[in-house]
């Protein structure tokens, strides 16, 4: 099998890509994706195996990135935002219906392994990826792989407390998670609306329109953008102390703020545990295909 099928399952779609052993794309589509169904959602997956199998003329090895992760106790499904998938043996129902094997990755470590391969990461030692959108989540490469870890939580950054909170941030807002205080509250798209809002702004807006509204020269807008800046340079300090990667890459609909990519580096070094900080912050190359390349780069 020379092709490297990639299939991102998500909430709402279902992407699948086919790359050459040189990375070049030989297939694309995208369908939407049965929600509350797991039964439809393991039909939707085999029916697009088999249409890039046709257009391809060959059979490929197949990587799917998922929201949340196969626990490595139980083999079945959690922390899925998915919640149909949750508590499901996902990786045997797969392979006993494409009959071969199946990798499956959680959607972040997708992305990570996308742009650590020939992304905006590529060549680096050590990579974390970073998804800033609804969520907040993240991927760990070292030397080419993905770090998984026992519990199958590496790079689940979102979930951390905010470190080095001031006053006003703690004890933080409630997370869905059942804690407060988590990154993700902070620096998701829901989070960057909240502290426009806290500045002045109108509530409920889009992440998209702070930014316009803060180049133009909205105060509010500014002022959320800045302490979005301040957060995300802390978050990414104690990740920088804990990991020391070469590059983080900046992926999902908030990596679109050009000025983070200035503001955070100038930012985090408050914060770091050395005298100078060489980690490269960047956007990422292959934006939103990055998760559906990083599930065909799942098998080497």
């Amino acid at each position: 099998m020379t092709a490297r099928i990639g299939i991102d399952l998500g909430g709402t779609k279902i992407e699948t890509i086919a790359l050459g052993s040189d990375g070049a794309e030989r297939f694309r589509r995208r369908v939407d994706a049965p929600r509350d169904n797991y039964d439809r959602t393991i039909s939707a997956i085999v029916q697009e195996v088999e249409t890039a199998e046709r257009v391809l003329g060959e059979r490929g090895s197949i990587g799917i990135g998922m929201p949340g992760i196969v626990s490595p106790a139980t083999g079945l499904v959690k922390n899925a935002n998915s919640t149909w998938l949750i508590g499901r043996p996902l990786q045997v129902d797969l392979e006993r219906a494409i009959a071969r094997p199946v990798r499956l990755a959680n959607d972040a470590n997708c992305f990570a392994l996308s742009e650590a391969t020939d992304g905006a990461g590529a060549g680096a030692d050590v990579v974390f990826g970073v998804i800033l959108g609804t969520g907040v989540g993240g991927g760990v490469v070292v030397g080419g792989r993905v770090l998984v870890g026992p519990n199958a939580i590496a790079g689940e950054w979102g979930h951390n407390p905010l470190p080095w909170p001031d006053a006003e941030e703690y004890p933080g807002p409630e997370c869905y998670c059942g804690r407060r205080c988590c990154i993700e509250t902070f620096l998701s798209g829901a989070g960057l609306a909240e502290t426009y809002g806290a500045a002045g702004g109108a509530r409920m807006t889009s992440a998209r329109e702070i930014a316009e509204r803060a180049a133009q020269g909205d105060r509010p807008a500014e002022a959320a953008i800045e302490t979005y800046a301040d957060r995300l340079a802390k978050a990414l300090a104690s990740v920088i102390n804990l990991l020391d990667p070469n590059v983080i890459v900046l992926g999902g609909g908030l990596s679109n703020i050009e000025s983070l990519y200035t503001r955070v580096p100038r930012r985090w070094s408050a914060w770091i545990f050395s005298d100078r900080v060489d980690t490269r912050l960047v956007r990422a190359r292959h934006g939103d295909s990055s998760g559906v390349r990083g599930a065909a780069w799942l098998w080497e």
